[in-house]
């Protein structure tokens, strides 16, 4: 059985994660909450409910990624797949089996959880935020030919081939980032339809004109620094 572990960026959750973690299938060998200097109860929540609970003061998706992956690089595991999972409860857990099926028996290096139109629940998405998925990922088959449709933050990964790609993106860019890699390093990579769902609470990003704003900032900076790469 491969060893699966899960990492959970959160912050001022404590409403939804219990239901993002209960979800999680039983394949899934660890669940890692990273509390991103929550003001609520998120931590004592998800240390209840079963998860590892680590904790990451500076504030950023990426430093709380950053974290969960210190954390399992400094365990004596021998992890196969990393899976990223937001805790707000807007993907459906129960879907990792299908996120992580194209790396167990299609040797898959990297799945994007892709929430199309079809699968998303009205309202789940806001205009700024499918705006910036289009133009993200038009420009990312412009420049590099790449077959993305979406910055879905629901996706898995081979645990090796995400040490290779060296991530250092603190805030915003953590996803794109991730996909520009993947392509510069030739992963194999797929996407597989998920559902999605209005969040439980307000978006830190797409909820704030600042976070709508710098999250756009920061996606197009990582497309314009890898084109000029080429």
């Amino acid at each position: 059985m491969k060893n699966i572990k899960v990492i959970i960026p959160a912050y001022n959750e404590e409403k939804a994660i219990i239901n993002v973690i209960k979800e999680i299938p039983e394949i899934v060998t660890e669940v890692i909450v990273v509390d991103n200097n929550s003001t609520d109860q998120t931590s004592k929540v998800a240390k209840e409910a079963g998860a590892t609970v680590l904790f990451e003061s500076r504030k950023g998706y990426g430093y709380a990624c950053l974290k969960g992956l210190e954390y399992i690089k400094n365990s004596e595991d021998n992890v196969d797949i990393v899976v990223f999972l937001d805790g707000d409860y807007s993907d459906y857990p129960e879907e990792l089996i299908k996120i992580v099926d194209p790396i167990l028996n299609q040797n898959i290096d990297f799945v994007i959880g892709a929430r199309v139109k079809k699968l998303r629940e009205n309202g789940s998405m806001t205009p700024q935020q499918v705006f910036g998925n289009w133009l993200a990922t038009f420009l990312m088959k412009l420049f590099f030919n790449a077959n993305f449709s979406d910055l879905g933050p629901f996706r898995a990964i081979k645990y090796e081939k995400l040490v290779a790609l060296q991530m250092e993106d603190k805030t915003y860019g953590w996803t794109v980032e991730m996909q520009l890699k993947a392509l510069k390093q030739k992963l194999n990579y797929t996407e597989i339809p998920v559902r999605y769902k209005n969040r439980i609470g307000v978006s830190k990003v797409s909820g704030t004109v600042k976070g709508t704003v710098m999250a756009g900032v920061k996606i197009i900076g990582w497309i314009l620094k890898y084109t000029f790469k080429k």
